[in-house]
């Protein structure tokens, strides 16, 4: 079997959903643009060797529709050349496309793949503009199917007894930490400055162009308080525990990485980042979809054959505080290495860039602190869990 290496990887600023700074950025632009960056980073490839650009997107309708990795492929390389394809495994489709992207050039089937995910949450909605249950199922006794994830966090808070003060002591220290980073200036490294053109009516009816730059995130609040967080009112079920400031931020964002083979590694003369041990996606109850890590962070780690103290750094995607929390509690993560600056509560969470957002953010800081293995992991909704074990390799 042939070995597949990262070579680089970056990502966009996260914006809010749907009033942030991106809601004037297009996604298939967004993706294009950061596969732009990412090529202009990597002047030693010459694009028209990339055999693939392989995109996940959890919501591919509308200005995600189409076949949106096809459209991205010709947008951002500016070639015919080269294909491109879609992959939605929801809140882990940006994992998974490096995953596909592994196995492949692993198989010999390709040398050179782009991979990673965008979303825009301003442009499409939760669950697109016409989800549509299928009748038959919830009829007999599967509502649990397409039930929303805010349930879903309620469920798991219940049902391994996860307090709502301990959900906004971890929502709290989720921005505390979001926010130290930003002043270490600790995400310069992964993001790609992106342009905006905002155009609007003036008070005088005139129209008005305006200039932008967006590299920051921009969804960690200075003004947060575990008084303010206490006061929030659960918003999925009476008496519930789940709030707005204990749940992930809706959020538009892109995230991509080079994947190459061992064999145009030595070709180009490049210096690989990172590789992909291994990767699990797993299956799990519906009605508890946030405990999906728990078993896909097993199954990873028994592939990788690492146990979880061989693990340096996780990045474990904050869907909401009661599932990280019963994650953390039901493996015995070390709570030190888990998201050590930040996680989607405060940082944002693009549904399908999110895989490959929190892969570029964990090599990044595996670089800084010198740690050799990592993981990236996530609930996937319908029950899932996905989790990939990465090693660093400078």
């Amino acid at each position: 079997m042939k070995t597949a290496y990262i070579i680089k990887g970056y990502r966009t600023a996260v914006g809010k959903a749907p009033k942030g700074l991106f809601r004037f950025k297009r996604p298939d632009e967004l993706a294009a643009e950061t596969i732009q960056y990412l090529l202009e980073k990597t002047p030693e490839l010459d694009k028209t060797r990339v055999d693939d650009v392989i995109v996940g997107n959890a919501m591919p309708e509308a200005e995600q529709g189409l076949n949106m990795g096809r459209l991205i492929s010709l947008m951002g390389l500016k070639i015919d050349d080269v294909a491109g394809m879609t992959v939605n495994r929801y809140c882990a489709s940006g994992i998974e496309t490096i995953a596909i992207a592994a196995a492949k050039i692993q198989s010999g089937m390709a040398d050179c793949i782009i991979a990673g995910g965008v979303e825009s949450m301003s442009y499409i909605p939760m669950g697109g503009y016409k989800p549509s249950p299928n009748y038959k199922e919830t009829n007999a006794g599967h509502e649990e199917y397409y039930w929303g994830m805010g349930l879903t966090a309620e469920a798991v808070a219940n049902e391994f007894k996860v307090s709502r003060e301990q959900q906004d002591e971890f929502a709290y220290q989720s921005h505390q930490k979001a926010l130290k980073a930003q002043a270490d200036n600790l995400f310069e490294d992964d993001i790609v400055p992106i342009n905006i053109e905002e155009i609007f009516v003036d008070a005088q009816g005139k129209k008005q162009n305006k200039n932008y730059i967006v590299n920051k995130d921009e969804g960690p609040r200075k003004d947060t308080s575990l008084s303010a967080l206490s006061r929030l009112k659960p918003v999925f079920a009476n008496n519930g525990s789940v709030t707005a400031g204990n749940s992930s931020q809706m959020s538009d964002g892109a995230a991509f990485v080079i994947v190459m083979s061992e064999e145009m590694v030595k070709e180009l003369n490049l210096e690989p980042v990172a590789r992909l041990v291994s990767f699990a996606a797993v299956g799990v109850e519906p009605r508890i979809m946030g405990i999906g890590p728990v078993k896909a962070i097993s199954k990873a780690l028994e592939k990788a054959g690492l146990t979880k103290n061989d693990i340096d750094l996780i990045e474990l995607n904050e869907a909401f505080a009661s599932q990280s929390l019963a994650v953390i509690n039901e493996l015995g993560l070390n709570p030190d290495i888990v998201n050590v600056n930040g996680g989607a509560i405060a940082l944002g969470h693009p549904l399908g860039c999110t895989g490959a957002k929190l892969s570029v953010q964990l090599i990044n800081e595996m670089r800084r602190r010198k740690n050799k293995y990592g993981i990236v992991t996530m609930c996937v909704g319908t029950g899932q869990g996905a989790a990939g074990v990465y090693e660093f390799l400078k």
